[in-house]
């Protein structure tokens, strides 16, 4: 009897190691049931530039708009900053970015070259690596890349870079370093250049902004897109050959400032350049979905569309006021932008913004990129996972894109551990129609200048007196009175309640300490 007990004992304790080794070195059968994953991130596209978002729009896009009929649309999705780097530093680390060095902005060359994902870090290509998946990344990257010096200490942009996406997850990276105005100009597949970078680009101002700087020869911004696109369909096409599942993020250079839809696509509308180049957005969604289809991968596939902050795109009054009855200064960002109001981007390209009975890139949000309002962080999340995700379906649920990382972990079956996506929480549940998913803190939003916002249910509190980032008034962080909204009654933002409701105003106060410092 004893002898059996003692046999019970050791098949126990060795099927537990086995679970436990097989959950610290991913599941090697995983494969046979995990989806492939595409994360399709645009670049500074907005809420309202969806029709299925805005049914008002007059910009097509059929695309995006089948996608969500065919799963799930988010109507209370945001990024956790603002601006591009933080929020694409969220997406793969479910972590705020605001706990790294970078506490304001975005990062630029070539002062400050240090990759800021840090090589220890978990990410989703580590994660996912874990289950034997291929990953890759195509398109922009904007994290950071540290780069071979010169003899004079300068980052040398034709020797093979030091560290960049390979170091930190992805198996295969062909892209650009970081957005399209920025230098260096140039193709990178894995760490070398695809071209020297030895001719120089001149500044264009907006709409094809873009800062002079090194660039490779062949190197075109309008074709930019497209040469991506061709990448991201040729990745698909022969990871399809491969029995292990992948995941590809494709980080779209679009709509992005500078504002140059390839040549085909330029006058599609009547609407100017950012309404084309919202067309050509659409239409490179379009190829991603059709090369699944075309190697049978849609229905084995998890399809995510989203975007890394609102739009840059404000709204013009045509009387020339601006928006909520604010006098203009003269040297603010909207005024050297948008101007006397006399036109807007459909009758003048270097307009930075339309009237709103012609489009309303951030629907009915207030304020745009940058900003602490809804409009800078409020963006498009668009999910589809046929057979697991219903087809047409909406959800209210309020969610930050750092919690992609947990519900990536969910779907996989990955245990996360302590310094993992510590702002992650997993709404798999949402997903598949079983609750509201983990029970989560309140969402912790950041602007580009560094102002904090907090959200809880209908409840948003912004610790500053502004937009912490391009509408006027700008404010200052941490300046009173803060801006309580409730955003159920007041989702445009208008109506301070910080002195009406001041229990619900020391609450968020305590829970905002609470999470900026644990």
């Amino acid at each position: 009897m004893k002898s059996k007990n003692v046999i019970l004992i050791f098949l126990t304790l060795l099927t537990n190691y086995a679970c436990v080794n097989k959950q610290e070195q991913g599941a090697t059968d995983a494969s046979e049931t995990l989806p492939n994953i595409v994360l399709i991130l645009a670049d500074d596209m907005g809420y309202g530039d969806i029709q299925k978002y805005n049914p008002a729009s007059r910009i097509p896009t059929p695309n995006l708009d089948g996608l969500a009929e065919r799963g799930m649309l988010f109507e209370d999705a945001h990024t956790n900053s603002a601006v591009c780097t933080p929020s694409r530093y969220g997406i793969l680390t479910g972590r705020y970015a605001w706990r790294t060095r970078l506490k304001h902005g975005v990062l630029k060359e070539p002062n400050n070259n240090k990759p800021l994902i840090e090589e220890d870090r978990l990410t989703l290509a580590g994660l996912l690596k874990k289950f034997d998946y291929h990953t890759a990344c195509i398109g922009k990257w904007h994290l950071g890349i540290e780069w071979a010096k010169n003899e004079r200490g300068e980052p040398d942009y034709n020797q093979p870079y030091l560290s960049g996406p390979n170091d930190v997850g992805f198996d295969y990276f062909f892209g650009i370093n970081a957005a399209l105005d920025m230098t260096p100009y140039g193709f990178y597949k894995n760490n070398a250049p695809v071209q020297p970078l030895d001719k120089h680009q001149e500044a264009h101002t907006f709409p094809l902004f873009i800062r002079e700087g090194p660039k490779a020869k062949d190197f075109s911004h309008p074709e930019v897109l497209d040469i991506i696109t061709g990448e991201a369909v040729n990745y698909i096409n022969e990871r399809s050959k491969e029995a292990d599942p992948f995941f590809l993020y494709f980080a779209l250079t679009s709509p992005h400032k500078p504002v140059w839809p390839a040549e085909r696509f330029q006058g599609t509308t009547s609407m100017g350049p950012y309404a084309d180049f919202i067309v050509q957005t659409d239409w490179t969604v379009g190829q991603v979905l059709d090369a699944l289809k075309a190697n049978e991968l849609e229905n084995n596939t998890l399809v995510i569309f989203t975007s890394d902050n609102g739009s840059f795109m404000f709204r013009v009054n045509a009387d020339g006021t601006y928006p909520f009855d604010q006098e203009i200064p003269s040297q603010s960002f909207y005024a050297r932008k948008v101007g006397s109001g006399l036109q807007d981007h459909s009758e003048n390209a270097a307009v930075h913004g339309y009237y709103p009975h012609v489009h309303t890139a951030n629907y009915i949000w207030r304020g745009t990129k940058a900003d602490i309002w809804e409009g800078g962080h409020r963006v498009p999340f668009i999910i589809s996972w046929p057979g697991r995700i219903g087809s047409g379906t909406k959800s209210n649920h309020t969610i930050c894109l750092t919690d992609l990382m947990a519900t990536l972990a969910d779907i996989t079956g990955y245990q996360m551990q302590k310094g993992e996506g510590e702002d992650s929480f997993s709404f798999l549940p949402v997903l598949l129609n079983q609750g509201n998913g983990e029970e989560r803190d309140p969402i912790i939003l950041h602007s580009g200048n560094g102002m904090f916002a907090i959200r809880e249910g209908n409840w948003k509190m912004i610790f500053g007196n502004g937009s912490g980032g391009r509408e006027i008034p700008i404010g200052e962080n941490w300046e009173k009175p803060y801006l309580l909204f409730n955003l159920e009654t007041d989702p445009s933002e208008t109506t301070n309640l910080v002195e009406t409701y001041p229990d619900v105003a020391k609450r968020l106060s305590g829970e905002m300490d609470r999470i900026k410092n644990r």
